[in-house]
């Protein structure tokens, strides 16, 4: 079969699996909250000498700014916040949010308090998630919003999403919720933490979750570019004129399907249920992981944080195990889920084997509700171990910004606008 007639193919079946998925009215999402922005956390590794890469940045008493993207428009909204992986409470003194200006600046007059249970300061037990009071904020989809935390005095950072590809800003000591001024905010970091999830009132509309390793993390995509593939199908679904569907991107990376990483957080199949049918308003799932499962266990083993432990071996059996896990688990919950084939990553032969034949049961199993073909998207005619050098970012393993576009352009676009508008 040619990559065209596969590409056709993989359509069809896919614009079956969203036309079903998506939600035609608000009798098929009970809940009015609909998750518009999010991200997955992961701990930090707690040793004494962590590497430059995983040291924490000091939050007490001082203000975090996160700057996020929703893709979904509501005059209502609300803020989702984790503690997963505390071991004390997570305090916040202060929480505002606003449209966000130039850097770490606000607009004036846009800023709004986020409350919890008609309070200004929150108290997240280890392990909790909370959701604050809804907040008239006006939320416009693809425009940048400052999400301001003041923390507690004796608050550490433990857990993060490392790899955010947006720059984010501390402030001095002191809150700095309602500054729209950036003079405060000296120290910007590349993580985010806590803020978890924004979620608006549009009961009619759905959220499609991304999820996987650094692929769908946009590992090597454009700094404060929203260049990953998730962000790519969001605006080709605003672009389209359709505005009831989210796109968000729950991927990790490291990230491995059946294994926990010391620094690329917990195995997909174990925090699936968390990250991605826990988020309101989620109909439809998009799944790519597996590459690290195989690359891992061939890196060498280090002295100190290594964070490629435990060097698994991993079979075509036991990954094919981990995906039906993760299909049952969303099937349980209604939710539909498709499988994207595995990218090319200029492996040895017998790591390549594994994945091609991992590629092939994800394409004719039938296992999944729709299959995306992102190999035969990205993959060089020549050789198709490898990307296409157009599509390389320079590792031979991460797509470029180019790339990443061309994988949003291989998920079929009209079955969405279509189930938006039924």
């Amino acid at each position: 079969m040619t990559n065209r007639s596969l590409a056709v193919v993989c359509g069809a079946v896919l614009s079956s699996f969203l036309l079903a998925s998506a939600p035609v009215s608000a009798a098929d999402n009970p809940s009015p909250w609909v998750t518009a922005w999010a991200t997955a956390l992961q701990p930090i590794p707690q040793i004494s000498s962590p590497p430059p890469l995983y040291r924490a940045p000091e939050v007490a008493g001082r203000t975090f700014r996160q700057i996020v993207y929703p893709t979904l428009s509501g005059e209502v909204a609300r803020i989702h916040i984790s503690n997963a992986y505390g071991k004390a409470p997570l305090v916040i003194e202060d929480l505002r949010i606003a449209r966000s200006g130039a850097g770490a600046a606000i607009q004036v007059g846009t800023e709004a308090r986020v409350t919890f249970g008609g309070k200004p300061a929150v108290s997240v037990p280890p392990g909790g998630e909370i959701d604050s009071d809804p907040v008239r904020v006006g939320i416009a989809a693809g425009v940048p919003y400052a999400v301001s935390s003041y923390m507690g005095r004796e608050q550490n950072l433990i857990a993060w999403h490392r790899v955010s590809s947006q720059v984010n800003y501390l402030s001095m000591p002191g809150n700095h919720t309602g500054d729209a001024s950036a003079d405060a905010y000296r120290q910007r970091v590349t993580q985010f933490a806590w803020v978890t999830g924004v979620q608006v009132e549009a009961p009619s509309s759905a959220t499609i979750a991304a999820i996987g390793d650094s692929i769908t993390d946009g590992m090597r995509s454009s700094l404060n570019q929203n260049r990953r593939w998730p962000d790519a199908l969001a605006r080709r679904v605003a672009q389209s004129g359709d505005k009831s569907v989210a796109v968000v991107n729950l991927g990790i990376s490291g990230n491995r399907l059946l294994t926990d990483s010391p620094c690329y957080g917990d195995a997909l199949a174990s925090r699936f249920g968390r990250d991605v049918l826990a988020q309101p308003g989620v109909k439809t799932v998009i799944l790519l992981i597996g590459i690290n499962d195989i690359n891992f266990a061939a890196m060498p083993p280090h002295g100190g944080l290594d964070c490629d432990a435990p060097h698994t071996q991993v079979t075509v059996d036991g990954l094919i195990a981990g995906y039906k896990r993760v299909i049952a688990a969303a099937h349980a919950r209604g939710v539909r889920i498709f499988g994207a084939t595995l990218t090319p990553a200029a492996l040895p032969p017998q790591r390549e084997a594994i994945r091609t034949e991992v590629n092939q049961w994800i394409r004719t199993s039938h296992a999944f509700d729709g299959v995306v073909d992102f190999d035969a998207a990205l993959r060089d005619p020549a050789d198709p171990t490898r990307l296409r050098r157009s599509f390389d970012s320079g590792d031979q393993i991460h797509p470029s910004d180019a790339g990443y576009s061309a994988m949003a352009d291989a998920i079929p676009l009209q079955p969405v606008v279509n189930s938006a508008r039924k």
